[in-house]
């Protein structure tokens, strides 16, 4: 009887699961109508005392996008005071929704990952499905695997769609240049 050989898993290609990034720690909404007068005006001080006397504990080790629900014009100084009573408390903070803090997440994520493991590999980026993975993570994905893969690919490894492949370079052609072939003379505009 023949055996059933699973060529996907030796083969060279690697996976790039964008999940993988994400450090599954909960990301909670901080609404800061509460902390305006009426919900719709800053007061310096009402609104200081409110923050004191809030709780910024409960969001310890927790990803808080800090939004407002109402139509107040909040100004960018009250944004910044929460801010200051999260450092330390909070994983991290973001200004706006919970979208909005997952695309500031991943884009850090990207811009600090060691790709040198990809070098000159195909790769997969693993997608389908993900809640959490915003779309800009894939398209930042692909841009910096591109310094590294010798070929991308998105799905999963059995089915893939091919995205990007690296061009041969081939010794046998010289550059134009390198053997003095020259551009022919074009006419200057407006000549």
């Amino acid at each position: 009887m023949d055996t059933i050989e699973n060529r996907v898993a030796q083969s060279e290609i690697a996976v790039f699961n964008l999940e993988d990034l994400w450090d599954n720690r909960a990301v909670t909404e901080l609404d800061i109508a509460p902390f305006l007068t009426d919900g719709l005006m800053l007061q310096e001080k009402p609104f200081r005392n409110d923050v004191k006397a809030y709780d910024w504990s409960q969001h310890e080790d927790e990803h808080v996008a800090v939004f407002c629900s109402t139509d107040a014009i909040v100004p960018t100084w009250g944004y910044m005071l929460i801010a200051a009573k999260l450092e330390g408390v909070a994983a991290s903070v973001a200004f706006g929704r919970e979208a909005d803090l997952l695309r500031d997440y991943y884009v850090r994520a990207l811009e600090d990952h060691d790709f040198s493991d990809y070098d000159d590999r195909p790769v997969v980026i693993k997608g389908c499905g993900s809640d959490t993975v915003p779309e800009v993570a894939y398209l930042i994905a692909t841009q910096k695997l591109q310094q590294h893969a010798r070929k991308l690919m998105y799905g999963e490894p059995c089915s893939s769609v091919p995205l990007w492949r690296r061009p041969k370079e081939t010794p046998d052609t010289p550059d134009a240049e390198a053997v003095g072939v020259t551009k022919p003379d074009l006419p200057s505009p407006g000549s």
